[in-house]
């Protein structure tokens, strides 16, 4: 018996199903690829028709196809040879042929062998139509990303797969009851393909049986859906189980959660969910002290079980969380930010990263407690894009360069303030003897703002010249006179 998946496929992009959208600018991808000449990446869950889309696509526009799957062909060596297979045929023929890399996330597994920078060069020097196809598309390197445009393929919804499978019985001659075909798109959960193969697991003489033989298919669940389910609309238990469906690692779990809360939780629930957060880090530094990962299972109830239950409201609609967290030169940023904070603070620098930073990130979102941001860029000494990594704003907006700027005037301020009334006596050199050293009156924007000991800053005289101690541990003493680490320093 021929596969229904197969025999139904759609040859056309007007017989693809589900996604319009996505189907329609796709289309126009192909139709004006002679203008833009870029690749495309079209990527969303299994089963949604993306590979089918291409072929469809291809078969609209009249390309062959030249077709390579990432899975098995990861290194540099093989993608280059196939680049040049691909380069081969534009010479040798002329005209269009579509080039389709299916499962091209799955390259991220094999960076050391050099197949994502292979990949990406073919993409960037191609003189054909490539479409890239993937399931996740942030497992993919980000200069790939960035060579490509991206469209994504949603899951298909139940109301559109069960038309599919009433013509497909329907074409094949078999009796169907509409329940079974609705319980069928139920259970697949926006799988097309998967409920195709369902439906003919069922189809006994004729007919299509109430209960099939197809057992429970493993399911794997998207990480954004378990963003959801964590973070908007799932009890603690129901979101503990997406957890186990899907398929990172705790400390991934640990890193998407961190990242995307403030997005949606805010306050007491934020600050709750921190909690649960720590305590996970907590389990986790176990398991890589120990070795024992059977300690995972409580880093994950705390991910996903505990973070849920802090929620106060349940979510609806769509909530835009960007990208994975820490990737590329967010690192670089991260820890920098990390460093001066930890170096202010006294804390480790993971233990900024981990426990401090989120709370600055909460309570300066967006820049909205302007003072606050200021106070913040001006202890930890940060610019501009270390301001937009904390705030989630565009580090080029006036608002950012505007808080970065009070804050060197600050800082700059501050270091006279703080002086013990070095800068008034240079000034006074320079005016041959003319001043007495009132600049080093205490005045307003000190470090005392944003949390340094400055108590008798205003009063320091040229007596203190009498203090046979060296700067360095005058400055250790101002330092320990904080009395503040974390969050305190600057609140």
């Amino acid at each position: 018996m021929a596969d229904w998946t197969e025999k139904y496929r759609p040859s056309t992009l007007s017989e693809v199903r589900g996604n319009n959208k996505a189907r329609d600018a796709l289309k126009e991808w192909a139709d004006t690829w002679e203008e833009h000449g870029e690749a495309v990446i079209v990527y969303g869950s299994p089963g949604v028709g993306k590979t089918s889309a291409a072929h469809a696509l291809a078969n609209d526009m009249g390309w062959p196809i030249l077709e390579l799957n990432a899975s098995d062909a990861r290194t540099k060596d093989e993608i280059e040879r196939f680049a040049g297979r691909a380069a081969a045929n534009t010479t040798l023929g002329g005209d269009r042929q579509l080039i389709i890399l299916d499962e091209a996330d799955n390259l991220h597994q094999h960076k050391d062998r050099g197949g994502a920078a292979a990949m990406t060069r073919l993409v960037e020097n191609a003189t054909q139509p490539i479409v890239l196809i993937a399931n996740d598309y942030y497992e993919m390197s980000s200069g790939l990303r960035s060579a490509c445009r991206d469209i994504e393929f949603n899951d298909i919804q139940q109301r559109s797969i069960v038309p599919v499978l009433r013509d497909v019985c329907r074409q094949e001659g078999v009796e169907f009851d509409e329940d079974v075909l609705q319980r069928i798109a139920e259970q697949n959960r926006g799988d097309l393909r998967g409920a195709i193969k369902d439906l003919q697991s069922r189809e006994r003489d004729g007919e299509i049986r109430a209960e099939g033989s197809e057992g429970s298919r493993d399911k794997t669940e998207g990480i954004f859906s378990f963003l959801d389910a964590v973070l908007k609309e799932e009890s603690a238990e129901e979101a503990l189980q997406t957890a186990y469906a899907v398929d990172e690692t705790p400390d991934d779990l640990l890193q998407w959660i961190e990242d995307k809360v403030p997005k949606v939780y805010e306050g007491d629930e934020l600050a709750d969910a921190y909690e649960y957060l720590a305590n996970a880090d907590v389990w986790l530094g176990r398991v890589r002290a120990t070795q024992n990962y059977s300690y995972w299972r409580y880093a994950t109830d705390n991910v996903a079980a505990g973070v849920a239950a802090v929620r106060q409201r349940d979510r609806g609609g769509w909530t835009r969380y960007g990208g994975a967290p820490y990737r590329s030169s967010r690192n670089a940023t991260r820890d920098y930010i990390a460093t001066q904070i930890a170096e202010k603070a006294g804390v480790s620098t993971a233990t900024a990263r981990r426990e401090i930073m989120p709370y600055l990130a909460a309570m300066t979102h967006h820049c909205r407690n302007r003072e606050l941001t200021i106070r913040m860029v001006a202890r930890y000494e940060l610019e501009a894009e270390h301001v937009s990594f904390i705030t989630g704003s565009g580090k080029t907006t006036n608002k950012v360069q505007g808080i970065v700027e009070e804050a060197e005037e600050r800082r700059e301020q501050a270091a006279v303030d703080h002086s013990g009334g070095a800068f008034a006596a240079v000034e006074a050199e320079a005016a041959d003897g003319e001043g007495d050293g009132d600049d080093s009156e205490d005045g307003a924007g000190t470090l005392s703002d944003f949390g340094a000991s400055g108590g008798e800053s205003g009063e320091r005289t040229a007596d203190d010249d009498s203090d046979d101690r060296s700067t360095e541990e005058r400055a250790e003493e101002a330092d320990s006179d904080d009395g503040q680490a974390g969050l305190s320093d600057f609140t």
